[in-house]
């Protein structure tokens, strides 16, 4: 604490003016920093509550871009379920489709085996009979 010096009716009335206006000044300037701070304290308020809430949103975001990944991913796996299924079902209908063509190409060559049997017999019975014509024009006499 100051000290001031005595007068007649007490303390010098200077002295104590100029201290009081100096604590006036200390005050006002305190009050000063005060309001700026608190200004800047509600700025800095206003400036986290915006940051929460970007936050906040930027996790509603990825909360949504992650479940739209998970429905895209299901949605994958049953669209490559379905491509599999319909694989198989194509793979068993060719594969049926391959053995009725080896079922008729193995029918048509029974019988077209039988018919070349049948052919050469005939045609077997058509050399002989041609065979004996020749040998009976051997044994023809010729009259003149």
């Amino acid at each position: 604490m100051e000290k001031f010096s005595f007068e007649d009716n007490g303390y010098n009335r200077q002295e104590v003016n100029q201290f009081i206006t100096e604590v006036i000044m200390q005050t006002e300037n305190i009050v000063k920093k005060c309001k700026a701070q608190q200004e800047e304290i509600k700025k800095l308020k206003e400036k986290l509550e915006h940051y929460q809430e970007v936050e906040k949103q930027l996790k509603e975001s990825f909360l949504q871009a992650e479940k739209a990944g998970d429905r895209i991913k299901e949605m994958a796996k049953e669209e490559a379920m379905m491509i599999v299924t319909d694989a198989k079902n194509n793979a068993s209908r060719i594969v049926n489709e391959a053995l009725l063509k080896a079922d008729k190409i193995e029918i048509n060559r029974e019988i077209l085996e039988k018919n070349l049997k049948i052919f050469k017999r005939k045609l077997k019975l058509v050399v002989e009979q041609q065979m004996a014509v020749v040998e009976e024009i051997d044994t023809l006499e010729i009259v003149e």
